[in-house]
């Protein structure tokens, strides 16, 4: 499996992004006397930094809100936090952030112990509520720094602040063990849907004359535009004028006669027997008439386009002769596509179980929801031409392939094994080994090396190196990457600091 190395300028414009936040980043996060929380629900996620929590004395705490739905700060949001020790609880209301996303309130407890800090979010109309427990509140400073514990930050700790992700197409997630199909990669081609095209034939016998010497595969048309014309020339069997001429006067003259006879029916002169035959031969005129005057000009037979589409083929040339009911051109719509994969006869036992496929081309990869698209069946023996089994899927062009060209198949089929699985953007590259950033706090993360299994194109098996239930960036990591190398080191990293 691949993942895609960003470019020089990608990467030198991470470097500077990252600096410049870095710099302008406010030093309020201390890493003395301060205590970090964290908290998620269905919508938020909550990070607050707070000095100790004493006894009728205030407490300083900032709080970062963060909209799970696109990881960005809750900007106009009532906040209420609450610290609840035994039966006292202290609370206090802020009506907006001091800037999106960022909350800053002044706490005082009125009782000591371990208690449990609320935190509810109004917004939109909507309320959520946040919780974190074993909160511990202390009867005085001296009692703290007597309890208090030694903490050691890894060496390699990455600092990736809330502004600095707020700023960036970011997004963690919790891993899961869940159910993940097997898949089945391979290539596949892109073909036009046998309903999505249609021939246009002679209808008569003669030489064609192209229309239009703009009119070349791939040339744009729509339905009724006329494509070309059959002309007779000199040849006395097939000279259309002349054919309409006798048409014309055959319609004419059983028009006439069908009309007089129904005269003459009404006066029980003529019998129904007579005049069914004079319908019949009025009907049948009729028809040979209207038919060659629609598709007869002075310059021939008219052939015209059925649908609105493009040119796929032009099956004659200029001034040949062809016959009727020849082929001249084949119109496409190239608004349905058919896959066709090809695997090999001993993935057989899986097909009947294939769910749905993502395909790559060009760099992104498509699901088959997202081409609208269905499964249409599978072989149930090999090629002739090779041993492999046909896959045949069928989507909507709304992403403008091109008929004839190659993807790349993931082929799903539904399995009941629970794995753990990553995003393919929460996977980098460095040196042939592969990186996952996890989550100690919103701003501090571990990089950390993982084994990689099988992918379906979006996600990928993780074989080993986490554990269900640790938070992992999704999105950006490649930026947190650009802030390992650029980062300036912390003099307080491999060593211990009280709380």
């Amino acid at each position: 499996m691949h993942f895609r190395h960003p470019s020089p300028y990608l990467l030198a414009a991470c470097s500077l992004f990252i600096c410049y936040a870095c710099h302008h980043h406010s030093h309020e996060h201390e890493h003395h006397d301060v205590e970090s929380y964290t908290a998620y629900s269905a919508c938020y996620e909550l990070y607050a930094e707070a000095t100790p929590f004493i006894v009728d004395m205030p407490s300083s705490v900032t709080v970062h809100l963060t909209q799970l739905s696109d990881f960005k700060p809750v900007d106009s949001a009532q906040v209420t936090l609450g610290l609840q020790v035994g039966g006292r609880n202290a609370a206090v209301r802020v009506e907006k952030p001091v800037r999106p996303g960022i909350y800053r309130v002044r706490l005082t407890p009125g009782q000591a112990g371990v208690g449990r800090l609320t935190v509810v979010v109004r917004h939109s109309c909507a309320t959520d509520t946040l919780y974190i427990d074993s909160v511990e509140v202390y009867d005085s400073h001296e009692s703290f720094h007597r309890s208090a514990h030694p903490h050691h930050r890894p060496s390699g700790d990455i600092h990736f602040t809330k502004e600095q992700s707020w700023n960036i197409d970011f997004a963690t997630a919790a891993v899961q063990s869940a159910p993940f199909d097997i898949v089945i990669r391979t290539a596949a081609r892109i073909l036009p849907s046998q309903g999505d095209e249609c021939v246009v034939t002679a209808k008569v016998s003669g030489i064609v004359v192209l229309s239009d010497p703009s009119l070349v595969e791939g040339a744009a048309v729509h339905a009724g535009q006329r494509l070309c014309s059959i002309e007779s020339g000199d040849m006395v069997d097939v000279n259309l004028p002349v054919r309409l001429q006798q048409a014309s006067a055959a319609y004419d003259q059983a028009k006439s006669t069908y009309e007089r006879q129904q005269q003459l029916a009404d006066e029980h002169i003529v019998s129904h027997a007579e005049l069914d035959r004079s319908r019949a031969r009025y009907e049948e005129t009729k028809v040979l008439y209207e038919s060659l005057r629609r598709n007869t000009s002075g310059q021939g037979a008219r052939a015209t386009a059925p649908i609105s589409g493009y040119v796929k083929e032009i099956a004659v040339t200029n001034g040949s002769y062809v016959e009727a009911g020849q082929p001249l051109m084949l119109l496409s719509r190239n608004r349905e596509l058919i896959v066709r994969a090809e695997v090999p006869p001993r993935h057989f036992p899986l097909l009947h179980r294939i769910t749905t496929a993502n395909f790559a081309v060009g760099g992104h990869v498509y699901t088959l929801a997202e081409l609208d698209g269905s499964v249409v069946g599978y072989g149930r023996s090999a090629e002739m031409s090779g041993p492999l089994i046909p896959v045949t899927f069928r989507v909507r062009n709304s992403v403008d392939w091109v008929p004839g060209t190659f993807v790349t198949a993931y082929i799903c089929a539904a399995s009941d094994s629970n794995v753990l699985t990553l995003p393919n953007t929460a996977v980098v590259e460095e040196m042939g080994n592969h990186f996952v950033f996890v989550q100690h706090t919103p701003e501090r993360f571990e990089k950390r090396i993982v084994t990689l299994g099988t992918t379906d194109g979006l996600h990928t098996v993780i074989t080993s190196g986490l554990e269900s239930g640790e938070r992992v960036v999704t999105k950006g990591a490649v930026m947190l990457k650009m802030a390992q190398a650029t980062a300036v080191p912390d003099p307080h990293a491999g060593h211990f600091h009280t709380h």
